[in-house]
């Protein structure tokens, strides 16, 4: 589904703020696949992301998504077929507008303008059982406007109005980094239960190790805009949060790690 090959991208080249964000990325997703980046800050997990929504070109290299070469393709034309969900709830929702007019707005996304419905009553009580899903007693209320709702049931409707025109790509950047524990384990079950319920390709930052060994196929670890180390398979459902910090402590002494991105490591994962 996912091809990025050699992909190179360096910010503010050739000045004092110059930052090399990915160094000859090559990695393969496979269709209905659910992967998970873990990794320090500045490790060019958000840069990745960024990388596949279009936000930029590379430098050199290649992405194609379901065998189309992305190369000089803009986010706004991929964005018909990737939906992302980012850590700031007010994010890719309008706080003004209705919980209805927010839901009817991500169902135009990428539709023919001529083809769009109004917000009619039958589409209202569409909606109204989309919304239904959430458990979060949110379907009597589709005439509040999101900007009254809790950080949680924000992005529960972000993550609804992500999928509900089943994209073929699911872009997650820390989307529950923001939220309480209690909403973030609902938005977490939500997320597991839509890529189920669409069989949706996910690539999935989280800071939370828990998440990255529970959820999904296979699990990345990032450093200075390198994979440098990819769990999957058994190896990654019998791991634990200790297993996997000793796999940074392993990594460390064959030098790609230092001992204070070590330590980094532990304060932002446990």
């Amino acid at each position: 589904m996912i091809r990025i090959s050699d992909y190179h991208k360096t910010f503010n080249a050739g000045t004092l703020n110059e930052v090399y964000a990915l160094r000859g990325i090559n990695l393969r997703i496979q269709e209905g696949e659910f992967l998970t980046i873990i990794g320090t800050n500045g490790s060019g997990k958000s840069t990745l992301l960024n990388a596949i929504a279009g936000t930029f070109q590379p430098d050199r290299g290649t992405i194609a998504i379901g065998g189309k070469d992305m190369a000089g393709k803009a986010d706004f034309q991929r964005a018909r077929f990737i939906s992302r969900v980012f850590q700031n709830p007010f994010m890719g929702t309008a706080p003004d507008m209705t919980i209805a007019e927010n839901i009817h707005l991500a169902f135009m996304r990428g539709k023919p303008r001529h083809l769009i419905p109004g917000l009619t009553r039958e589409r209202r009580d569409l909606y109204r059982e989309e919304v239904r899903m959430l458990e979060m007693q949110l379907e009597d209320r589709l005439g509040n406007t999101i900007g009254t709702l809790s950080g949680g049931q924000r992005q529960a409707l972000t993550l609804l109005m992500a999928v509900m025109n089943e994209p073929k790509v699911l872009l997650l950047d820390e989307h529950t980094a923001a939220l309480d524990p209690k909403s973030a384990a609902q938005v977490v079950a939500l997320t597991e239960r839509f890529v189920a319920r669409y069989g949706l390709t996910t690539v999935m930052i989280t800071h939370s190790m828990q998440q990255a060994l529970a959820l999904g196929t296979r699990t990345i670890l990032m450093h200075k805009g390198q994979v440098i180390e990819e769990i999957a398979g058994k190896d990654k459902s019998l791991l634990t949060t200790t297993d996997l910090l000793d796999r940074f402590a392993d990594l460390r002494k064959q030098e790609k790690l230092t001992a204070e991105m070590i330590e980094e490591m532990r304060r932002e994962y446990l």
